[in-house]
Formats: structure tokens, sequence, C-alpha cells
């Protein structure tokens, strides 16, 4: 069963284009815009588990990020490049050591301009 579905399901996000729901066992985000929409589901996995359901989607995101951008795979990069999307691992309980949260990165590599 997904969040979506759980009847204890709480909306935690609403804004941006995004909805964050959060039930027990899990949680699903809703992305959506004039020109995509889609549904993405959070639940327990070899890497999740560890977390209380109110924290999981920001554990699960933050790890999938972390474990895609370390594999270094130019395919991986180059997508990421085309949507603008770059992730940047901060150490735990101290944000301000890791960088301005609001720049990200600047972009370089094929599909750049650089």
């Amino acid at each position: 069963m997904s969040a979506q579905d759980t009847p204890s399901s709480e909306t935690l996000i609403n804004g941006g284009g995004f909805t964050l729901k959060s039930g027990q066992g899990s949680a699903s985000m809703e992305m959506q815009c004039p020109h995509q929409n889609g549904l993405l589901y959070m639940v327990p996995g070899d890497r999740s588990w560890v977390c209380e359901d109110d924290v999981r989607p920001a554990h699960v995101m933050a790890g999938f990020f972390k474990e895609i951008a370390a594999l270094e795979d130019p395919r991986i990069r180059e997508a990421m490049n085309r949507w603008g999307l770059y992730y940047r691992p901060r150490a735990l309980g101290s944000p301000e050591d890791s960088g301005d949260p609001s720049s990200p990165p600047n972009p370089t590599g094929p599909g750049t301009g650089t």
C-alpha cells in the first residue's frame, strides 16, 4: 500500500508543484507542472529502513542521489545537466560547512557548453 492509498496519510509539503504525503511505512511525492507529471514512492528498502517514517523521504532522496552521483557515469551526469539537476552531499548536522545550499555548483562537462 502506498502513502497515496493509506487512510492515515498526511500531506507534509504542498507547493511549487510538489505534494509530499507520508503514511505508515511509505511516502509518495507528486511532481506536476503543465509539462510534466510524475509520482515517486518511497518505502523501506535495504538502505532506508533505518529511518522513522517522518524523515524517510529525506533519507531516501539524499541517499539515492548520493549513490547515483558517486557512480560517476557520464550518462547520468549528462542527463542531470540537461535537466539542470545537481546534487551536493553535506556533512551530517553541519550544513554551513558544506557550501551555500542556495547556489548550485557550476555545471561543466558534455552538454553544458564548457
